[in-house]
């Protein structure tokens, strides 16, 4: 999580320490401190605070253990293209969803009962899982997405405020630390969640074990297209796509839909509102862009030179998540080694990834940008040359791991690094430059999950090739530019 351009300012109503009273939120910035009259706090306050910022992870940790999983194996579980046409339906629901409701949403139901209502539209895509059809994953889908934008929203809004209100509570004059420690915590929790998600679905797909021959393990990996043969579960007949077992399905989506509403149980009977740390006060100071005016920003700063050259590798960012969690997991992992190994191929790669996303940040100081982004690519490079000559095989499992492992490790850079460089590019341009980001990285992943239905593997990696290296060419002519102008 990066914090771009924290203001803490006091700018009336300080005492003679030279600290705030009290602490007004603006909310267009934040971070930035003001002196308003002050709520007085009972003792032990601070000790509820944390209670919240552990039960907002907690139900983070609870809802995403849900659905990371399910997500990660629709391209398995759901044949014909079904699962992953729903993946692509979640995230353009999520581009428009992020430019209407969020403030709309947190205004009319206040923060916390944002919260809720979210996870309910989680739970409403995993209980889909139960009974998959284009009648119920579509609608699913169409509902995360909208409710995807609001939850992020809301969960930021809570952290970030109740942050700000312990910094009052503690006397503190810079909220920033405090702020960096509840998200750190969060992101803590958040990041096992995969983990929890994985170790479940490997566990209970265990049970419909197969064994492929040697004629349907050729079809692997390069050679996968989407109407190859997977072998069925116990028996040696073949069928298109992976059909587990009924009851196998249900336990699954049983477990998954008891994680999500424990935590809109969590969140709805134990979450503190923020209105008792005055969000009525945040809300009517807010001078945030959104519906229309947001719209209309995002476009506009589509023209800027920056934008349009740090473009394809934003897409990158998307298409290599998609081909991640859609064709790798069925081309080479469900389809040469079973689907319930697709699990431990994730608990991997998402260990690798959190590490990854820890270690770069203070990495890039001793490094320099340019060789962060540059390792990445040559990383994402190395293992898409890999992918197609490797022929997966079962009887040698290391290398599921050592691909997914490397591909975490870009996931990783890309993930935290075109991140910030959206803020060190747009310092003052945040709402329509990380809604940009947002828009052309979901176009990303929407373009993986179409490609996912329609092309063989090969192909998908050829273009893979040919997007990074766009992408790094308009990187480094950001680079170069961005380096003539401080020169000037």
């Amino acid at each position: 999580m990066s914090f771009l351009n924290p203001a803490y300012n006091c700018d009336e109503d300080v005492d003679k320490s030279g600290k705030c009273l009290a602490i007004k939120i603006y909310a267009h910035n934040p971070h930035q401190l003001s002196c308003t009259p002050s709520t007085t706090y009972e003792p032990g306050e601070g000790r509820r605070m944390w209670k919240n910022v552990i039960l907002t992870s907690f139900a983070f940790t609870f809802l995403f253990t849900a659905f990371q999983s399910m997500a990660s194996l629709q391209s398995s579980l759901n044949s014909g293209g079904l699962g992953t046409y729903s993946l692509s339906v979640v995230y353009t629901s999520l581009v428009l969803s992020s430019m209407f409701l969020p403030t709309f949403l947190i205004r009319k139901f206040t923060v916390k009962w944002t919260l809720v209502f979210a996870v309910f539209g989680y739970s409403a895509y995993i209980a889909a899982q139960f009974q998959p059809s284009y009648a119920t994953l579509l609608p699913g889908a169409v509902i995360v997405g909208v409710c995807a934008a609001p939850l992020w929203s809301a969960k930021c809004t809570y952290l970030t405020h109740v942050g700000h209100q312990y910094a009052k509570l503690t006397g503190a004059s810079d909220a920033e630390p405090i702020i960096v420690k509840f998200f750190g915590i969060f992101f803590l929790f958040f990041q096992t969640s995969a983990v929890w998600g994985h170790l479940i679905s490997s566990v209970v797909l265990s049970t419909d074990s197969r064994m492929c021959s040697n004629d349907i393990a050729s079809q692997c990996g390069v050679n996968f297209c989407p109407d190859t043969k997977f072998c069925d579960s116990n028996i040696n007949s073949t069928v298109t796509g992976e059909e587990v077992q009924p009851s196998t399905r249900y336990t699954l989506a049983g477990i998954y839909l008891t994680c999500s509403l424990a935590a809109a149980v969590i969140l709805a009977v134990f979450l503190d509102p923020l209105t008792r740390y005055g969000e009525k006060e945040r809300t009517g100071s807010s001078s945030k862009l959104e519906g229309k005016d947001l719209l209309v920003a995002t476009f506009k700063h589509m023209t800027k030179p920056y934008q349009i050259l740090m473009i394809p590798l934003t897409i990158w960012s998307g298409m290599e998540q998609g081909f991640f969690g859609a064709d790798f997991t069925s081309g080479y992992v469900n389809c040469a080694w079973g689907i319930e190994k697709i699990g431990w191929v994730f608990i991997w790669y998402g260990i690798v990834d959190a590490i990854g996303s820890a270690s770069f940040g203070p990495i890039i100081k001793y490094t320099g940008r340019v060789a962060i982004f540059s390792f990445g690519a040559i990383v994402n490079i190395s293992m898409i040359i890999v992918m197609l000559i490797w022929k997966p095989n079962p009887e040698n499992p290391v290398m599921f791991f050592v691909v997914a492992g490397f591909w975490g490790i870009g996931d990783a850079i890309w993930q935290t690094q075109i991140n910030a460089f959206y803020g060190v590019l747009f310092p003052h341009d945040e709402e329509p430059s990380f809604s940009n980001y947002r828009l052309w990285e979901s176009l990303g992943f929407i373009i993986a999950y179409v490609f996912s239905n329609v092309l063989c593997v090969q192909i998908k990696l050829y273009i893979l090739l040919a997007v990074i290296f766009v992408g790094m060419i308009g990187y480094f002519i950001v680079e170069i530019l961005e380096r003539k102008n401080q020169k000037i």
